[in-house]
């Protein structure tokens, strides 16, 4: 062999291992990358994982459901191709044992900080792909939910969160949950600034859903095909669920048709729905041709919570909507102090408000 072949193989060693985000030779200091391959166990790898490590994981398909408990690690895929499903065995961890894919869970006294789950696929779990509780600076980018039982990608009892560039498609639920609690109601928890920003929902009961929180951002995402587009969900419970921003987000044809449930009426052709909302603006969206005829139908739309609940003090702004049914504009509550000024639209009910 030259020495111009070894030089060139040197050369494309180092390049595959910079790719790859490889570990670092031993005594070099620095986090450590564990690089998994179909076949191998994730958690084992994640359990190894100290804090700033990150755990890749080869284009493949793997069969488990992992837990996530060690603060400021970073579970990544090669994108799409790195796809997780579920288990033909008996379920390895409370993860398994509850449906999920993959699960970031802090304590009952701290929340765990920092992780990142990214570029990779979690499909066919009877609950959800990814599951969060009790989380500080989570952030979850570039997954591809599709297909799970109840919800793509939610999150609770937690702060600060980053959801970006993510698709959730074809969940039985919401595409996106972020909830103050799931199983037990309570008021509503401030996120820190939690964002949530250019994904892709579709084909889900829901798109996404917030749920007794406070305090987050919701932009630029492009949500159709579900029965639903957004809901801000509020109830009677005190802090009242608010100050969320609503802004620049495509919102079209969400005009599948779900059935009633316990929580909700039968669903179809919602766009954006806040129901016992105070202080959150809706602004700068594209609302088309959101089509259906239960309550809840309609562009954007102001109605009481299932518990009487009000809409206070919530600005609709400088919105454009069209071809939105029963209305573009739908004020059916009663609360007080909220403003629909500069929007563009041709219906309205009550009229007057385009």
């Amino acid at each position: 062999m030259t020495k111009m072949h070894m030089a060139y193989l040197a050369c494309v060693a180092a390049l595959i291992g910079a790719g790859l985000g490889a570990a670092p030779p031993v005594g070099a200091v620095g986090h450590m990358t564990h690089v998994v391959a179909p076949g191998e166990s994730i958690q084992t790898a994640v359990d190894a994982a100290a804090p700033g490590d990150t755990v890749l994981l080869t284009s493949g398909t793997y069969h488990e459901s992992v837990k996530v408990t060690t603060p400021g690690i970073t579970l990544r895929g090669m994108g799409r191709s790195t796809v997780i499903e579920p288990a033909t065995t008996k379920a390895a961890n409370s993860c398994a044992a509850e449906g999920n894919g993959i699960c970031v869970i802090g304590a009952k006294d701290r929340d765990v900080e920092g992780v990142t789950v990214a570029s990779l696929t979690v499909t066919g779990f009877t609950s959800t792909g990814v599951f969060a509780m009790a989380t500080d600076g989570l952030t979850v980018r570039n997954v591809t939910a599709v297909k799970n039982g109840v919800w793509g990608i939610a999150q609770e009892h937690s702060v600060r969160g980053v959801f970006r560039r993510n698709i959730a498609r074809d969940n039985g639920d919401a595409g996106l949950l972020l909830a103050n609690s799931i199983k037990t109601d309570a008021g509503a928890t401030d996120t820190g600034g939690t964002v949530v920003e250019h994904n892709r929902l579709e084909g889900n009961r829901i798109g996404i859903t917030v749920r007794r929180l406070r305090n987050l951002t919701v932009a630029e995402n492009h949500v159709t095909g579900n029965c639903a587009g957004m809901f801000v969900v509020g109830d009677e419970n005190e802090p009242k669920a608010g100050a969320v921003t609503v802004r620049d987000n495509h919102v079209t044809q969400n005009n599948k048709s779900c059935p009633k449930t316990a929580r909700l009426e039968a669903l179809q052709g919602s766009g954006i729905v806040l129901t016992g909302a105070e202080d959150s603006l809706v602004t700068g969206n594209r609302v088309m041709d959101n089509v259906g005829t239960s309550s809840l139908s309609g562009g954007i739309v102001l109605f009481k919570s299932f518990v009487g609940a009000t809409n206070e003090r919530n600005r609709i702004t400088d919105n454009t909507l069209k071809g939105n049914s029963p209305a573009d504009l739908i004020n059916a509550d009663i609360g007080n102090g909220n403003t629909f000024e500069g929007n563009t639209c041709r219906a309205s009910k009550p009229a007057g408000l385009c």
